[in-house]
Order: C-alpha cells, then structure tokens, then sequence
C-alpha cells in the first residue's frame, strides 16, 4: 500500500469519527424530586462542554425540589431547558410535631442548613397564614395622632398599644401614602390618652428624614392608619401565627377545619431560588422555565433593619430634605435626596439574553416575584400565574443604581445595562403585594422596548402596571416602549395615589393602548379618597402616546409632565371590540 492511500484511508477514517462525534441536536435528561436539582444542571452543562449535544433539557417529575441555597445559572448553562408539569422549586421547610396548647398549636423550629432559622410567612395547607396582628378588619386600623421628627417619635392613641406594651419584637406598619413602611418597635412611653413609639435604626432616621411619602397627621383630615404585628399578645383570631426566635417555637391558631397533626405547615427559608446570572461581555443566553412552580421564599431585611420604601417597595438607604432646593433645569425644583435598594425576588436574572418562562407559577412568595435586574435582552414571560406574593409581581430594568440619586435620569455609558425587548404577556396577576401595599403587579423601571401586553390584573394594592422611573424630564435610556390590551380591575385595595396604568420619565416612541381599566377598590382609611385615577402620567412623563383605552370615565392625572405626550381617544366612547379583547387570553 503506497504512503498516499494510507494517507486518504486516515484521512476518510478522521471524518467517520467526526461524523460519529457530531453532538446530537437535543438531549433530555429526567430527573425526580429525590434527586439534586443543581447536579442535574451540572450534569447538563458537561454534556454540553464534552459537545454530546448541542441543548439539554432537564425534565422534572411531578413534586416538590427543596432547595438549600438558590438555583445559578452561568454563562456556561445557556442553551438549557428545565421543564415539568406539577414540579414546584421550594425555599420551603415543612413544620411538624405539633403539639396543642389550649386554642393554640405549638411547634419547635428546626435549624435550616446548619443555622437557626427565621422567616416572616407560614403557608398552612397552601393557604398563607396571617402574621398576628392587632385587627382582622384593616377598616378598623388605628390613626396616628402626630409625628415629631426631632425626637424620632410617633404619638398614637394610648389603647392602641396596650398589648404590646412587653412585646420584645413588635412592629407597626404604617400608611403613608402611597407605601407602606415596616417599623420595628424600640420603646413606647405612656403621656395621658397617648403613647409615643420610637423604633430602631436605620428605619427611625430614614423615617423621620425622608419627606416622601410621608405619613398624614391629623389636620389634613385623613390621619395614617397603622396596624401592629409580630407579638404573641396579638394571636387571638384563626388564621394567625407568631414565632418566638428567642425559644424558637412557633404558635398558630387553626382555622376551622385544620387539623395540624396532619396538616401541610411550610415556612420559608431562602430569600431567591433561581439566580441567572451573566456579564455584559458572557451573558447567559438561551435558557427556558417551562410550566415550573416558584414557592415559598421570605425576605429578611423588614425584621432586620425595616422598611422604608420610596415607591414600587424600592426601599431608602438614605433620604433627606433638601433646604434650599436644588434648581433642575428643564424640570421642578427638587425638595429632597434618596438612594434606593430593591428587595429580593423568587427569581432573579441578571446579564441574561432569550430567558424565558412559559406557562410557570409564581406563588406564595415573600418578596417579589420574577425580576429582570439589569443586562435583559429579549427574555419573554408568557402564559405565567403570579398569586400570593408579598411585593412586586413581575419586575424589569433599573430603579437607579444604589449610587445614582434616584431623581437624576438614568444614562449608563454601556448601553448593555438597560433590559431591552423584554416581554410580559399572557399572564394573570392576583393577590400580588399583599404584604407591602405599595407595590405594584408589573413594575418595569429603565427599560427600553419591553412589551407589556394581553395581561389580566386585579385584586392588587395599588397601582397595576407601573412603567418608567426618575421623576425627570431629561432624556435618559426609556423609550419605544409598549403597553397594549392589558385588562385592570379591582386594584388599590389598599393604597391611592395610583392608576391601572402610571408612568414615570422621558420614553419617546412609548405607546399605551387599547388597555382596559376599571373597578377600583373603595378602602375608606386612604390619604385622599378623590386621589385615584385610570391613566396616571407622572412627573417627567414625556414622549408618550395614550390611545384607544377603555376606562368608564375620563379620571386621568398629568402631573408635571414634559413635552410630547398624546392623548387620543381615551374613555369609555373606545370601541368595543376593543373592550372585549383586552386581558389574558
């Protein structure tokens, strides 16, 4: 055999092998709740490394997968699906060893991961518990009598505390407004009829400095209500529980019908399951959630440090008047500083392109729900259920960077910081912010061309979709962004100063139409009962077009708007066929 066919020989032989090498277009990988969620990701990953197939899907039997520290996806991931009819993804512990104490039932908490645990929910038989609080009726919340920023004190009426006079770790929440704000109780002094609370810190000096939103004292004839919780002296009603950290027992009292030697208790012990998390420069690319369930998470820093929230549950890190006022060129004086952060989130992305979620659930959650943080190009949530959430629902883009004033526009040198042509659509939102009423069902902050759209929202807080940030007229990275056929209703339970649909900023190109909004709720304790609207287009509102939505009567608010918005159309004259066609289909 001459050099030159044992050269073509080898050489036909290299291509068999690479021919027999060649990685299968798609592999499935099945997977139980007995097994390691994230060994199955690992698994995927190398088959994907050793080229044994170009995509893997991860197919999740029916059940439940606990998790002790959250789900990450990497760069190294993209090109995965995870998918499972009836799988659930848990932050969740399940309580037993119930013991009766009188109307009470008592357990022992166990250690989650080697530390003890603490948590701010309790689920009993998938149906949330209510953290004792002193009224079962929020109609029948008490007022504040006078706030006095110099000594950080809050007065009320004297009996309104009676109970938690010896309570180690109560709080009060407090109705400003349009938030919420969580207050851990340091001290209370008697002084005739009224009694003067004063907190802990940081959430005393952010409360008593930050001018907005601010609580209203009596001479504005609708004084804040407040509520009190977290003390064991409060847990008189079914349905409400109290945990001791300092014994570390847990008290509930059941509803009728519960019986908890057999009862299904979970608490939550993770703040976030999933974090998908790229660079600007090696973002993760090409994953998918199908048909998956998000449960059971907490968000600590409430009974840590507070909650003092400027708007959306984006909470202050520093915020004070301003004296005299700053000269804004092009806009309104501004009266006072704020830098934010912003709450925890079931799922969180981050640097992410085509992450989608299709038909999932997200529910029983103690912060928000889905949240494309920064760097989101093209992710789409479809066909999705978010319910029993305590904060924000589905969350995009930027609320100011935590060193970037919040009222100065947002206009990052590196474009690929802004979440670009992201799309929420198909989904329902219900029973969202149930916990800190200021926040919204979709809140989209600095976003550039998302598309919110065919959406149903009702029974919510405050305010349905909030779209933009900054109170600023000046050009920053919104714009061409798109709202359409969504149905609102039943929203503001709780808090005014709101809309089914607001917005906020400078987003040329950006249209609202063809939205249904009506139903708002009545709740009699709200700052200013005439305070609500349909169509809300905030401070620095500019370049935005509003046509075609249907509303029972023309109750807008242009407040401080910039140039460019059109108004087009709008009331209950729109025709019905696109009345009918609006919400989630």
């Amino acid at each position: 055999m001459t050099r030159r066919l044992l050269l073509i020989i080898c050489i036909c032989c290299g291509y068999a092998l690479q021919a027999v090498a060649q990685p299968t277009p798609h592999l499935t990988l099945s997977i139980t709740p007995d097994s390691s969620l994230a060994d199955a990701v690992r698994q995927a990953r190398e088959i994907r490394r050793l080229g044994q197939a170009q995509r893997v899907t991860i197919h999740l039997a029916a059940g439940t997968y606990r998790l002790y520290e959250p789900l990450r996806l990497r760069p190294e991931d993209s090109g995965l699906t995870i998918e499972g009819a009836g799988a659930v993804v848990s932050g969740g512990i399940r309580l037993a060893n119930w013991k009766r104490e009188g109307r009470l039932w008592v357990t022992d908490v166990p250690d989650f991961n080697g530390r003890p645990t603490d948590f701010r929910q309790l689920w009993v038989n998938g149906r949330k518990a209510i953290r004792a609080r002193d009224v079962s009726d929020f109609e029948q919340m008490a007022r504040i009598r006078r706030v006095d920023k110099s000594t950080q004190t809050l007065w009320v009426p004297k009996q309104s505390v009676q109970k938690i006079l010896k309570a180690p770790y109560a709080e009060l929440v407090l109705h400003e407004m349009w938030c919420t704000a969580n207050l851990r109780i340091k001290s209370i002094t008697i002084q005739g009829d009224s009694a003067g609370i004063r907190f802990h810190q940081p959430e005393s000096k952010l409360q008593f400095e930050h001018p907005w939103p601010s609580p209203m004292t009596p001479n504005t004839g609708h004084p804040s209500p407040f509520y009190l919780t977290n003390a064991k002296e409060l847990l008189d009603e079914p349905g409400e529980w109290y945990y001791d950290i300092r014994s570390r027992r847990l008290y509930y009292m059941p509803r009728s019908g519960e019986e908890m030697q057999t009862a299904e208790a979970i608490i939550p012990a993770l703040e976030t399951l999933v974090e998908v998390i790229g660079t600007a420069e090696r973002p993760v690319r090409d994953v998918t959630f199908s048909h998956v369930g998000f449960e059971h998470t907490t968000w600590m820093r409430p009974s840590q440090k507070g909650h003092v929230p400027l708007q959306a549950g984006m909470y202050l890190i520093e915020a004070y008047k301003l004296r005299p006022q700053i000269d804004r060129p092009n806009n309104h004086k501004l009266d006072n500083q704020g830098w934010l952060g912003r709450a925890a989130a079931a799922v969180e992305v981050s640097y992410g392109e085509q992450i989608d979620f299709k038909g999932c659930r997200f529910q029983h959650l103690g912060g928000s729900g889905l949240d494309y943080v920064t760097g989101c190009r093209n992710g789409i949530a479809s066909d999705c259920l978010f319910t029993d959430i305590a904060m924000n629902g589905y969350v995009c883009g930027s609320f100011s960077p935590s060193a970037l004033e919040t009222h100065l526009p947002y206009q990052p040198s590196d474009f690929r910081e802004v979440c670009q042509g992201q799309s929420i659509m198909q989904s329902e939102f219900y029973d969202v912010t149930n916990e800190d009423w200021g926040c919204v069902a979709i809140c989209a902050g600095y976003v550039s061309k998302i598309n919110i759209e065919h959406n149903t929202i009702h029974d919510v807080s405050y305010t349905g979709i909030s779209l933009g940030w900054g109170w600023n007229r000046d050009l920053g990275c919104m714009r061409d962004n798109r709202v359409y056929a969504n149905l609102v209703y039943q929203y503001a339970q709780h808090m005014y100063d709101c809309a089914g649909i607001y917005t906020l900023g400078n987003q040329p190109g950006t249209i609202i139409s063809e939205n249904v909004v009506r139903d708002i709720a009545k709740p009699s304790y709200v700052h200013d009962p005439q305070h609500w609207f349909y169509l809300y287009t905030d401070e620095g509102s500019s370049n935005i077009t509003l046509r075609d939505n249907w509303t029972p009567e023309e109750k807008y608010l242009r407040n401080a708007n910039g140039p460019g918005n059109t108004w087009e159309n709008n009331g209950p004259q729109v025709n019905e066929q696109i009345r009918s066609n609006a919400g989630k289909k």
